[in-house]
């Protein structure tokens, strides 16, 4: 199976509808694509009525398409959002991703919806599998894309609709989409009292919703269609045990203490209060960015593996969140990443890789001597990042903050939630983090010479800003006390890196006036993150050691009670870290989580109570 996905062959009819070649079927009504959509959807799932007096509010629906849906469901949020700071999810699966042109023809039909279309197809997402969240903070509106087959992508999904859109192409046309297989996922990923809406009345429609717990009725269809559906879940599917520990708080919480004022704790300072959650940050750096988040010049780009395993998997979707969250900011400057191999064995691989390519030709090409180029990369001013994203949290610096896990309290203040975003410190406060110390050291100079951004990678990198250049860094196992300020030894294995690199620059600046920054960067056993809730490790390991002998437990994870992480990002801190707050924001909040259940246990805490357990067998 290619790892990119294929995009649609489209017609185009008279009344200029795209027409897909492979089903036989248009993407909507030639009578009035928008009309039927808000008869059959929008009134079809009680829109907007059902979410009056709501915070919170998600859609879910099979078949994104031209993003049509979207848009008129978006629309009405507008004009009837029920809140000033309410919050929509439109959560929404596609396996074959039309091209941005496309898009942008298909919805160029109906002008009333022109400038919502522009801002949907200016960051239309490429052919990437995956989870794509894209947010729109004015109108309080998350689109999450899962993309891929739906029949892997709805089994793997975790998330609890208020609603559903049930589109696609015809049953008759689309039969896979429509079969019995699809109906206990709908019910399972289904609040209580969910509302549906679909344009057929298929008799095996029918019967797969009513035999899952939903009340079916006919209504006066649209156009040429005599009759619609409409369904309401009466009978919800009991939840399974929560062992991963993934499951959301039973309210969202109104005040939450971040520790950490680097990238973990700053990005999701951001998420949270675009959700309009009070948050104050505590650090006892004299102000942010102080640690590993504090170096001159960062640089963003994908880490990629030939084989298409599960951490690739997880690596590329942290990357693109990434580059969607920091992309078009003041300190983030657009630059192609020329990475060379550093041995015959990486040539090999990157040929393997270009074979079947993760991502598309506008993100990754090849280059002459078998070298990789990643275009749309990144070059960051982490400082001025990590301050503007802290903008409207409170943020306590100069002390080291009084902590009690157990109370949820920060200098005697008591918190509905608190989240280590605190790097090593978060081992110190929660002992069972399995967290490994990694010292990383760069150097850097600044020039009189003005240069556009550049970057350079064959095992070190090299970048340069403006005047600025910036090159390293060592990743070596390190203890508490170190030289914040570098050791030669760690200054001549960054040179040599830089010399094996030769930019154009490389004499310019090692014989400037070098300086050095030392940090340390935590990380994990398996080299994951840990994002989640905070295990309770004995009471964990209690309840799950029947494991120790084979045998299988179904109960929920131990937790400590509001207490999350955000960390061990080792020194991937700028990629993981916006995938990561939009995990916890979203798992905070109640609202559908832009990851796959695979990539939420991937990354979950508890994962190492298991791991523990099973190497004890």
């Amino acid at each position: 199976m290619p790892r990119l996905l294929p995009h649609p062959d489209l017609d185009w009819t008279d009344a200029g509808a795209p027409h897909a070649r492979q089903h036989g079927d248009v993407y909507f009504s030639a009578q009035d694509g928008l009309a039927e959509t808000r008869t059959v959807f929008l009134r079809g799932c009680d829109l907007p009525e059902a979410w009056q007096g709501r915070a919170s509010f998600s859609v879910a629906e099979t078949g994104f398409g031209t993003g049509l849906n979207f848009l008129a469901l978006w629309q009405l949020w507008r004009a009837r959002r029920p809140a000033p700071d309410a919050q929509l999810t439109f959560v929404s699966f596609e396996g074959y991703p039309l091209r941005q042109e496309d898009a942008r023809r298909a919805l160029g039909a109906w002008p009333e919806l022109g400038e919502l279309a522009d801002r949907l197809t200016a960051r239309w997402p490429g052919p990437v599998r995956g989870v794509r969240s894209i947010d729109f903070p004015e109108d309080g509106v998350r689109l999450v894309l899962h993309l891929g087959d739906i029949r892997e992508t709805l089994p793997q999904s975790t998330f609890s609709a208020d609603a559903w859109f049930l589109d696609g192409f015809s049953p008759a046309k689309n039969e896979d989409m429509w079969s019995e297989w699809i109906y206990p996922l709908i019910a399972a990923r289904s609040a209580q009292g969910a509302r549906l809406g679909t344009f057929t009345v298929a008799g095996a429609v029918r019967r797969g919703l009513s035999g899952t717990g939903f009340e079916v009725s006919r209504a006066e269809g649209h156009g040429r269609k005599r009759e619609r559906l409409e369904a309401r879940l009466v009978t919800p599917r009991p939840a399974p045990a929560d062992t991963f520990g993934l499951r959301s708080p039973s309210a969202a919480p109104s005040r939450v203490a971040i520790l950490g004022a680097g990238i973990a704790g700053a990005a999701l300072a951001k998420a949270l209060t675009r959700r309009g959650i009070s948050v104050e940050i505590f650090d006892p750096a004299p102000g942010p960015a102080s640690g590993a988040s504090g170096n001159p010049l960062a640089l963003l780009m994908p880490r990629l593996d030939a084989g298409d395993t599960a951490e690739a998997g997880l690596l590329l979707d942290a990357y693109l969140a990434a580059r969607e969250a920091y992309g078009g900011l003041p300190d983030a400057a657009y630059t192609d990443v020329l990475q060379s191999p550093q041995s015959a064995a990486e040539v090999a691989r990157f040929e393997k890789l270009l074979a079947d390519p993760p991502l598309p030709l506008d993100d990754l090409e090849a280059v002459r001597g078998g070298g990789l180029l990643h275009k749309r990369a990144l070059i960051l001013r982490p400082a001025a990042l990590v301050a503007r994203l802290l903008e409207g949290a409170a943020c306590r610096f100069g002390a080291a903050p009084e902590v009690s896990l157990a109370h949820r309290s920060v200098n005697g203040q008591v918190y509905d939630t608190i989240v280590l975003a605190n790097g090593m410190q978060a081992a110190a406060l929660s002992p069972g983090l399995p967290l490994e110390a990694r010292l990383g050291q760069v150097d850097f100079v600044d020039t009189s010479a003005m240069v556009t951004p550049t970057a350079l990678v064959s095992g070190s990198y090299a970048l340069a800003l403006g005047t600025h250049r910036l090159w390293g860094a060592t990743f070596e196992p390190s203890g508490a006390d170190f030289a914040p300020g570098g050791t030669p030894d760690a200054r001549a294995e960054n040179r040599a890196g830089v010399a094996r690199l030769s930019p154009y620059w490389v004499r310019e600046a090692l014989d400037g006036e070098i300086r050095s920054r030392a940090s340390l960067r935590a990380t994990t056993p398996d080299r994951l993150p840990l994002i989640g809730a905070v295990p309770d490790h004995a009471a964990a390991l209690e309840t799950f050691a029947p494991m120790k002998k084979g045998r299988s437990v179904d109960a929920d994870a131990p937790l400590m009670e509001g207490v999350y992480v955000a960390g061990g990002f080792g020194a991937r801190g700028f990629t993981w870290a916006p995938w990561a707050a939009e995990i916890l924001a979203a798992r905070l909040a109640g609202s559908p989580p832009p990851a796959s259940l695979p990539a939420l246990r991937a990354v979950s805490p508890m994962r190492f109570v298991f791991r523990t357990l099973k190497r004890s067998r």
